[in-house]
């Protein structure tokens, strides 16, 4: 690997790091409403003060993106949709960017947007509208888009931090989703991505006190990481071992149970397949533009093919297994694989555990409470002891 790519590594981490210590609360989103026109259909943010958004659109599903800079959301009201929006996301982007994403029911342009100041009971708005278009006209106004986004996008130099072990190995948790991407949502009530981010602190917690660990997490509150950032923050920090933890959900609301998955281009079954495609469409739904995917990073994934790095990550599988059914329910056949975007670290053992289903009633407790966090603490720290100690073993 290049000396270039191993700087882009640690810079990144060290942004979204130092990014996850930031509030970004210059302006206050403080709500959304759609209306029809005439021949158009309009969406309107009412914001604390003046806002200039970047509003770009992204195809495969089509779908708007509004990024807001320095902003975060201030209400907890749901609106109601209309004309030729089929629904919507939002959330925390990155340190300094508040993402909405539209879903489009067809193709749509933009075609006004401008801002409104305050006047008498009314905040600032923000107004977009949006009207019907062709698919060719479409096609055209995502690349028109990209072309403005490429144009404007910074460049920074990488910033260097050295980070040493200590004699301590190195763990990054990564919990799922965050951000414009929920997860799913549980009978609880509570999204994926505030229940993952809450088992994560857990094993954090846990795992340092044992004074054996340095543990990273990919995010330390409510924002949105992409997949191949997640593992590249690993490698960043010479990272010992990944463990990107998840919550099931599936229509049948009596299936339960947990499974730790490791990475292969072949899913074990059927489930398999489906959970990988799943999770792998996060970026869809945090409104991220696939076509940006750099040729760097594809060759990174091409590297794939260590075969240390698989057989270490089915090693730590087949140990972790065990633990977590002494703690809580797990599938009979509890290690799986299948082909997760985020297990593709070319070199760091990885594994992604999904806890157990918030469409389930029992499992949507136990993952809510403090004390099913524990359990799964708990059993994931049991485990790692035994990987090292069994890597340790062989003289590694």
């Amino acid at each position: 690997m290049t000396y270039s790519l191993k700087c882009l590594f640690v810079a990144v981490f060290i942004l979204v790091s130092v990014g996850s210590s930031l509030q970004a609360q210059d302006i206050k989103i403080e709500g959304l409403r759609f209306g029809k026109t005439a021949d158009a259909t309009r969406f309107v943010l009412d914001v604390s003060g003046q806002i200039n958004p970047r509003v770009f659109m992204l195809s495969n599903p089509n779908r708007i993106v509004i990024d807001v800079p320095n902003a975060n959301w201030g209400t907890k009201k749901n609106v109601k949709v209309s004309g030729l929006v089929a629904g919507y996301r939002h959330g925390l982007f990155s340190s300094d960017v508040y993402r909405i994403v539209l879903d489009l029911k067809s193709a749509a342009t933009v075609k006004n947007r401008f801002a409104l100041p305050a006047s008498g009971r009314r905040s600032n708005r923000y107004v977009i509208d949006l009207k019907p278009a062709t698919s060719a006209q479409f096609v055209k106004a995502v690349a028109d888009t990209r072309k403005i986004r490429i144009s404007n996008r910074e460049t920074r130099a990488p910033v260097i931090e050295p980070r040493k072990k200590n004699g301590k190995r190195v763990i990054v948790l990564d919990p799922g989703h965050g951000g414009p991407d929920p997860g799913t949502l549980g009978r609880s009530g509570a999204n994926e991505k505030t229940i993952t981010l809450k088992i994560a602190k857990e094993i954090k917690a846990r795992l340092e006190a044992t004074g054996r660990y340095k543990v990273y997490l990919t995010r330390t509150r409510d924002i949105f990481v992409r997949h191949r950032r997640r593992f590249a923050l690993a490698k960043s920090v010479d990272a010992d071992l990944f463990i990107s933890v998840h919550v099931d959900a599936i229509d049948n609301k009596k299936v339960r149970g947990g499974t730790v998955y490791t990475l292969n281009e072949r899913a074990s079954d059927k489930e398999a397949a489906r959970l990988a495609a799943k999770e792998n469409r996060s970026e869809i739904l945090a409104g991220v533009d696939l076509a940006e995917t750099t040729d760097e990073v594809s060759n990174i994934l091409i590297e794939l093919a260590q075969r240390e790095t698989l057989n270490n990550s089915a090693r730590f599988a087949e140990i972790l297994v065990p633990e977590m059914r002494g703690q809580v329910r797990m599938h009979k056949r509890g290690h799986r694989f299948a082909n997760f975007l985020v297990l593709k670290s070319p070199d760091v053992p990885s594994v992604l555990i999904e806890t157990g289903y918030i469409t389930n009633r029992e499992d949507a407790r136990m993952l809510s409470s403090k004390e099913g966090q524990r359990r799964i603490s708990k059993a994931i720290n049991i485990a790692v002891d035994k990987y090292f100690d069994t890597l340790l073993a062989l003289g590694r």
